[in-house]
């Protein structure tokens, strides 16, 4: 009896890691505050780290080499008390198939970003309430990593994650904190999520699905032809341009892939697109200098 009870436990303790679906590293950085050795800091970038990696988020498996990699740099700039506010960089990436290279997915500074911590307080997420604005703009963050992450292994994979993502600016907008309204700028939480599921912006989406698995996971086996689906890709995207330029979707696509893209395109087989530098500096002006020289 005993011997079947912790075979049980084994078994359900297996399928409790299988499932867990991020490998985060959260890194605090309190250098503005002047005083980083508190240990309340050391705390928060235990707890959020922990909090991260061992929910399981869905109801799906993943195997270890499976977890999403990502990164969470949270720079707190003041704090009173329990009061800390600051900036979060989110970024995510994921495995580019025939290789061993990792491909950068999303990249993302939020500088509306503020809350209130306890020192030891127990991190947790529901689905239906708001327990704290720490809670919410990292779950926020975790289920946008996983949608983005399934879009780019299948059209429009990413759908139910970033519903979850709605459902969580949906219950934080009556909180009063920054970020979650439609008041709250051109690069919010709020405006990020409603670019996502509207289909005003359908071909960012697009877009991430046929650049990896068109282009990059293809990449090993011809280069030409993956290069070729890469740029035309982009191509389409000036379409979504067209009817609404210089969107947060679009900046924040390139802010994740401008070096990849200068390096595919400077690097290996050329390919007959003489107008692929011209279609980059219409969608990432921004990155100019890094479109004139490729091929």
């Amino acid at each position: 009896m005993h011997k079947l009870i912790s075979l049980l436990l084994v078994l359900f303790a297996f399928q409790q890691l299988q499932a867990q679906e991020l490998n985060c590293q959260v890194v605090l950085n309190t250098e503005r505050t002047g005083q980083s050795n508190l240990s309340v800091f050391k705390t928060l970038e235990r707890s959020l780290t922990e909090f991260i990696n061992r929910t399981n988020w869905t109801d799906k498996n993943f195997d270890s080499h499976e977890r999403i990699d990502c990164s969470m740099f949270i720079t707190i700039n003041e704090f009173e008390g329990e009061s800390f506010s600051g900036t979060i960089q989110v970024q995510s990436s994921r495995p580019v198939f025939g290789s061993t290279m990792v491909t950068p997915v999303f990249n993302f500074n939020d500088e509306q970003f503020s809350f209130n911590y306890r020192e030891y307080e127990p991190l947790n997420y529901s689905q239906n309430a708001f327990s704290s604005n720490l809670v919410s703009v990292v779950s926020f963050y975790v289920y946008t990593i996983l949608g983005l992450d399934a879009d780019t292994f299948s059209p429009e994979g990413g759908t139910e994650y970033f519903q979850e993502a709605n459902q969580i600016v949906t219950t934080a907008q009556q909180s009063g904190n920054r970020g979650w309204n439609a008041s709250a700028g051109n690069r919010s939480r709020y405006r990020l999520n409603t670019d996502l599921l509207s289909n005003v912006f359908a071909e960012y989406r697009t877009a991430l699905y046929e650049y990896h698995r068109l282009g990059l996971d293809e990449m090993h086996r011809d280069q030409e032809k993956a290069k070729t689906a890469i740029a035309e890709t982009l191509e389409n995207m000036v379409v979504m341009n067209r009817r609404r330029n210089n969107s947060l979707l679009l900046r924040t696509f390139f802010d994740s892939k401008a070096d990849e893209i200068t390096q595919i395109f400077s690097d290996g087989p050329g390919i007959d697109k003489p107008e692929l530098s011209q279609t980059l500096n219409s969608l990432a002006p921004r990155y100019s200098r890094s479109w004139g020289n490729l091929k």
